[in-house]
């Protein structure tokens, strides 16, 4: 059972919201002396898992192809559960759980070899202009690829 998190009202209800996943396995420069994963790990995870999803949702066809904005990670926040040594095995999930005028929240969940979460995660996405750097609203096909997932 996972402790008390802010952005997770109903956990057995948000876990089940995930579908997709990536593999992660913890490297030896990822961990300290003790063998322990490093506290800075879980935002390169979250990293990895959020490009592979939106590369999956085909957010990167669109945002390449001339368009006047990016997404670009705005905040991130990690909760650590349990214990994560070198060489464990990890499934990663993502999930966009709010979408709103210029940005989106996605949220991430760890779980062990034992099907146990190990760490959970929130980041905001920020559409903004590439030129100005201010936010800007969501493009439609992106909004349209995120509401599906």
């Amino acid at each position: 059972m996972m402790k008390k998190i802010s952005y997770i009202e109903k956990p057995e209800e948000w876990e089940k919201d995930f579908m997709f996943h990536v593999p992660i396995k913890v490297r030896f420069s990822e961990t300290d002396m003790f063998g322990h994963m490093n506290n800075t790990a879980p935002f390169i995870y979250f990293e990895e898992a959020r490009i592979e999803f939106m590369k999956s949702i085909g957010i990167f066809d669109i945002a390449s192809s001339e368009m006047e904005s990016i997404p670009v990670v705005a905040d991130l926040q990690c909760d650590f559960h349990q214990q994560i040594y070198f060489d464990d095995q990890l499934t990663l999930y993502v999930k966009v759980n709010h979408i709103g005028t210029t940005s989106y929240d996605l949220h991430y969940m760890a779980l062990n070899r034992s099907q146990q979460p190990c760490l959970t995660g929130r980041g905001r996405i920020v559409q903004i202009n590439q030129d100005t750097g201010k936010p800007v609203e969501i493009p439609q096909e992106i909004k349209g690829l995120l509401v599906t997932k």
